[in-house]
């Protein structure tokens, strides 16, 4: 087939522009790998008269997105609008309504409505295709549902979100405070002016969740996602943590545990020698674990317009060429709705950091209560003596349930001598 497949695109921004620009400087090697051409011919987003990097002439403009997915002339939408509701979900939805293949980058519909959307698509034996979701370039998806669909996936954990590692790697490197880190990855474009979404591990847990559908065969449940973020990451926390002879990573991890999965994001000190401890900057990497590939690891650039073009061109080519996967790797009925594991039951070690005031019998009481709710201690730091004042303690743990530790936290907390909010951080071994 020759016919060059038509595509509507519906955003255009910082991805948008790049799916144009890859489409046009590459169109000699996407056509070979297609089969055919693959062109974009029509576009809509919010404002017209923007200056955009790539350039529109001899496309057709429409002020209603929607109106791409009833266009007859469209063989494809691409969407990359963005936000799980709003126009971007009436859009998709709308396509696949017309039985019209979409392609999308956009991880929070995918993580909070994917289950609905692959329903809709199977009925309409329509695409809905979706690598440039999760981790920008790094062709993740296809690796989960096709490159590993003979294994049994035990684990998969990754570092999800390019915006906290740059911000971790700086802290680490720099000897700097979160804010003021912060406020220069908001300066450099490698945060948002409400950094939210990111700092708060929303971003990294809508990604997560898709991850744990692809390689759990279980329906997205973005809803089961445990999520914490790293805005009470300190300076000091780092510096013990390279004392202990780890690294703070963000981390979103999902695996099989006592009958069901677990799905968490949260800061995690992991080895220093680990794959993932050496992940640095806005850079993303992934670890899968199954039975007979063992552990492979994935890594590379995870935003951006270039990469996240990529991967949506990626799954372009395979709608050229006819190639269809089911969306989640198999049928909807296919799909086992195994249960979430709740954070409470997750067995590990931890980093738990204390400001106490320094005076006799402090750790005494300390100790006590973890004895008491049966936490056991591998190690302890204690630096400096100033007597009367603040200093930190820092302790390790054997491994235990989080629930003992919660415990545990509450009751510290409530101690005199203990001057501020207690900081845990789980030691995983990535």
């Amino acid at each position: 087939m020759t016919r060059p497949l038509s595509v509507a695109l519906a955003g255009l921004g910082t991805v948008g522009s790049g799916v144009l620009s890859l489409l046009r400087d590459n169109a000699d090697v996407v056509r070979a790998r297609a089969g055919r051409p693959v062109v974009v011919t029509a576009v809509s987003a919010r404002t017209r008269t923007r200056e955009r990097s790539a350039a529109l002439a001899g496309l057709r403009w429409f002020d209603d997105p929607l109106a791409l997915a009833a266009d007859p002339a469209v063989d494809v939408v691409v969407e990359v609008i963005g936000g799980s509701e709003g126009i971007a979900r009436e859009l998709v939805e709308a396509a696949l309504g017309h039985g019209k293949p979409v392609v999308t980058a956009n991880k929070a519909l995918i993580a909070v409505h994917g289950a609905a959307l692959a329903a809709a698509a199977e009925r309409q034996h329509a695409q809905l295709a979706f690598e440039a979701a999760v981790a920008g370039g790094i062709p993740v998806i296809k690796a989960l549902r096709e490159g590993l669909a003979g294994n049994r996936i035990a684990r998969v954990a990754g570092i999800l979100n390019g915006t906290c590692n740059y911000i971790l790697t700086a802290m680490r490197e720099e000897r700097r405070e979160f804010a003021d880190v912060l406020a220069e990855a908001q300066r450099l474009g490698y945060a948002e002016a409400d950094p939210t979404v990111d700092i708060e591990g929303v971003d990294a847990a809508h990604k997560l969740a898709i991850l744990a559908a692809l390689a759990f065969g279980r329906p997205v449940a973005f809803s089961d996602v445990h999520i914490e973020g790293i805005r009470r990451v300190s300076q000091l926390d780092i510096a013990f943590a390279g004392e202990l002879g780890y690294r703070i990573k963000l981390l979103g991890i999902a695996e099989r545990a006592d009958g069901g999965i677990s799905a968490r994001v949260h800061p995690a000190m992991v080895p220093a020698a680990a794959p993932l401890a050496r992940v640095d900057g806005v850079t993303n990497a992934v670890v899968a674990e199954g039975d007979f590939v063992g552990r492979v690891v994935l890594e590379g650039a995870g935003a951006g317009a270039g990469p996240t073009a990529s991967a949506i061109v990626a799954d372009l080519i395979d709608l050229a060429r006819g190639r269809l996967t089911p969306v989640w790797g198999a049928a909807a009925d296919a799909l086992t709705p195994l249960p979430a594991v709740p954070i409470l039951a997750h067995d590990g070690c931890y980093y738990l950091r204390l400001m106490v005031v320094d005076r006799p019998g402090v750790i005494a009481d300390v100790t006590a209560v973890l004895r008491d709710l049966g936490v056991s201690l591998e190690s302890m730091l204690q630096r400096g003596r100033a007597p009367g004042e603040a200093v930190p303690v820092v302790m390790v743990t054997h491994e235990t349930r989080e629930e003992a530790m919660r415990a545990a936290l509450a009751r510290i907390a409530a101690l005199e001598a203990v001057l501020e909010e207690p900081v845990l951080i789980r030691i995983e071994l990535a």
